[in-house]
């Protein structure tokens, strides 16, 4: 049993060379991993290869020049829906909050969305929730 043991211990420790060397010569890279006896502690020791200088490259363009194309960028769409704290009334009569007032938490923007606005309620359902999602046609807002 004792050469077993000796065994795992001398297959946990490896070291790695470059077996092809470089042309160039200037270029040269080693690894070496030093585990330790216990799997928490494991050590990995990394060289960074060296390189030649290279030209620095040309700076990024800055993003208040136009493309070149000659187009401005395009201006976001205006928002849909209620605003962040409205007030509004609700319209979907199977709702649990039909005809009350409740507040825009949050309008979700994309157009797929098939129940975007977020409403919050000061009571609570059946079901001890206070918030439901509704479309656009099934919310007035209140001034």
């Amino acid at each position: 049993m004792a050469s077993c043991s000796s065994m795992a211990s001398a297959a946990s420790v490896f070291l790695r060379t470059p077996s092809v060397s470089s042309s160039a010569g200037s270029k040269t890279s080693n690894m070496v991993f030093y585990p330790s006896k216990n799997n928490r502690n494991t050590r990995l020791v990394v060289r960074a290869v060296e390189e030649e200088a290279s030209p620095p490259s040309p700076a990024p363009a800055t993003t208040t020049a136009p493309p070149e194309g000659g187009e401005a960028p395009k201006p976001k769409p205006p928002p849909i829906g209620p605003k962040r704290g409205a007030k509004v009334k609700i319209l979907r009569k199977e709702s649990y909050w039909y005809n009350s007032y409740g507040s825009v938490v949050t309008v979700d923007q994309d157009p797929k969305t098939r129940y975007p606005v977020v409403v919050r309620f000061n009571k609570v359902n059946y079901a001890n929730v206070s918030t439901n999602n509704y479309a656009l046609d099934e919310i007035e807002e209140v001034k």
